[in-house]
């Protein structure tokens, strides 16, 4: 753990060109290195150009993928050295689809014939008595067609005087039974197609009794079924023929591959695996390579001058979701101060302070221990209400209660003053912990004397001011703040114009300042707001009538509380952080660390 991030470390991979996707893939899985070349690479790439081959496989896919075998990814049956070798397996690809097209065409009539089926008996099951004869309706023709129609209502605008129509709503969609002749019915067919419905033929040969028909109906459906297994284990067959789910992993793979790893540089027989890694000790690439058993020779030389190192944050795994915070400013310099350690005290005491209660603090560290795997920021919620528990342990509340536990140090609406003078106390050490991290970041770039010019008089005048209120003597201070200031200034530019700049700079910078101390009030402010729509809560819940009525007021106000208030809080905490502490010292200007993601399915599958 430390105060100032560090650049990333510079990796070379030598594995040979057979082996090289399975390398990538491993390197991918650390999550640990972003890949780049030198401009001094050899323009001869070890990643052959595929897109002409995979402009191919997208059309197949856009056609196919709906029937093709669960997506994975395999870098192993991918041939990254050999553009014929991917050209081969297309090859394969279209000989599956050569004899799939036929099955594929029963099984979308079997699917569609099935679904209308289905449908149409649900239709009359829950229509009853409303509509006529099925057997009857179905034997219309040759002069007459009858029709199902699945559409919203107003599709159809107007039918035909002589067609007989039935309108039918049912919970799941809007029905409309047509009778006509056989050229109407046609031209209803394209109108409602044109309104995005749906016409479902009516089945033939039906029995008279309706109970029959419907049981017919069931026995054809469960007919067509069987069918449609018959004709999908005839697809599985031609998948296991072809080896689809080696190509289909193979040619995602190579989709990977183009998207994410750069021209890469080779020889004849070897592939150079080139980039960044924040694996600062090499362990972790090295135990990956090992542990896959694949041939490679990894070394760690110095980087390439023409090239910009990107910035990694060096913390351990449990302050790392404070870099949450850093991350919505950017990424810090090489010279900059990296603050996420002292973010993960600042915002939790923040959150804490103006969110203390026992129950409620629980209540959010709980939601996000159990919800940070779906959303990771979440996992900011766990220090944040640890925090807003010990506070309510000082404030003595529990779930909007203070008559549970003693107070350990005060009640919050009891000391409003005291609150405030608090808030105010900690924002001025958050300022001065930023300035103290300017300073450091000055040292860093050897510009030391630089910022003693420019803020030491700024720092020692709001050190006083800061005392002024407890010791007079404070006033000397800030006149030596003020000197300071002045003198440093005539010294290095050696006029009236600039000491008169330096003087208005100073004191437009110490306004400054305390207003943003001041700013910090609202912490407390925020606080005595939380405690008193704890007491409303408690009160409205002494008035409910009943212990149930009483007991649902406390429950409902606490939720209130927590979602109300906890929004607030986070909003105000993330904000003091950003706009009071970050400003002072942080201008984000390194380059971030992009991680080479690892290979995943496609997600262009889609049912049939």
């Amino acid at each position: 753990m430390t105060l100032r991030p560090v650049a990333a470390r510079w990796f070379e991979v030598l594995t040979d060109r057979e082996h090289l996707g399975e390398v990538l893939e491993c390197l991918a899985s650390t999550r640990s290195v972003e890949l780049e070349v030198t401009s001094a690479s050899d323009s001869a790439g070890a990643v052959p150009d595929y897109r002409e081959v995979l402009a191919e496989y997208g059309e197949l896919a856009r056609r196919y993928a709906a029937y093709w075998p669960e997506p994975r990814v395999d870098a192993a049956v991918a041939p990254p050295q050999s553009l014929a070798g991917a050209r081969d397996a297309l090859k394969e690809l279209r000989g599956w689809a050569a004899d799939a097209d036929a099955p594929i065409s029963r099984l979308e009539a079997l699917v569609t014939e099935e679904a209308g089926l289905a449908e149409i008996e649900r239709v009359f099951r829950a229509a009853g008595a409303e509509l006529p004869s099925l057997a009857a309706v179905s034997q219309a023709g040759p002069v007459l067609a009858a029709r199902l129609y699945v559409a919203e209502k107003g599709a159809i605008t107007q039918l035909p005087a002589a067609m007989l129509a039935l309108e039918l709503d049912l919970p799941s969609n809007h029905y409309r039974l047509c009778v006509g002749e056989a050229a109407e019915v046609a031209a209803l067919d394209r109108e409602v197609a044109a309104a995005h419905g749906r016409a479902i033929p009516l089945p033939q040969g039906l029995p008279a009794d309706p109970a029959a028909a419907l049981a017919e109906l069931d026995s054809r459906r469960r007919s067509l079924a069987g069918t449609r297994r018959e004709v999908e284990q005839e697809l599985a067959t031609l998948a296991s023929r072809h080896a689809l789910a080696a190509r289909l992993a193979g040619f995602r793979f190579l989709e990977w591959l183009v998207e994410h790893v750069p021209r890469l540089p080779a020889t004849e027989h070897f592939a150079y695996v080139t980039g960044w890694t924040r694996d600062l000790g090499g362990g972790v690439l090295e135990k990956a390579l090992t542990r896959a058993g694949l041939p490679n020779l990894l070394h760690f030389p110095e980087p390439p001058r023409t090239l910009e190192a990107p910035i990694v944050l060096d913390n351990p795994a449990w302050l790392r979701p404070f870099e949450a915070f850093v991350g919505l400013l950017g990424t810090p310099g090489a010279a900059e101060a990296d603050p996420t350690p002292l973010v993960a005290i600042i915002a939790p005491l923040l959150f804490g302070y103006m969110f203390g209660d026992v129950g409620q603090g629980l209540t959010v560290a709980v939601v996000g221990a159990a919800l940070w795997r779906r959303a990771p920021a979440l996992r900011l919620l766990v220090p944040g209400g640890l925090a807003a528990a010990v506070f309510g342990v000082a404030f003595g509340s529990v779930f909007a209660r203070e008559d549970l536990i003693r107070a350990l140090w005060l009640r919050p609406l009891s000391a409003p003053l005291t609150m405030l003078a608090v808030s105010v106390g900690f924002g001025a050490v958050v300022l001065l912990v930023g300035f103290v991290l300017e300073a450091a970041e000055h040292v860093w770039a050897r510009q030391a004397s630089r910022w003693a010019v420019r803020r030491g008089g700024l720092l020692v005048l709001y050190v006083a001011l800061l005392l002024s209120p407890f010791e007079r003597g404070a006033l000397a201070l800030a006149g030596a703040g003020l000197l300071w200031t002045l003198l440093a200034a005539g010294a290095a530019e050696r006029s009236l114009a600039a000491v008169g700049s330096a003087l208005g700079e100073l004191l437009e910078s110490a306004l400054q300042l305390l207003v943003n101390t001041i700013s910090f009030a609202r912490v407390g402010a925020f606080a005595l707001a939380h405690a008193g729509l704890a007491a409303a809560v408690v009160g409205l819940a002494a008035a409910a009538p009943g212990a149930v009525g009483r007991v649902a007021a406390l429950i409902l106000g606490n939720l209130l509380i927590l979602v109300l208030e906890g929004l607030v809080v986070g909003i105000q905490t993330t904000r003091l952080v950003l706009f009071e502490f970050f400003v002072r010292f942080l201008k984000a200007e390194g380059r971030p660390f992009h991680p080479l993601p690892e290979p995943t399915a496609s997600s262009t599958k889609e049912s049939p």
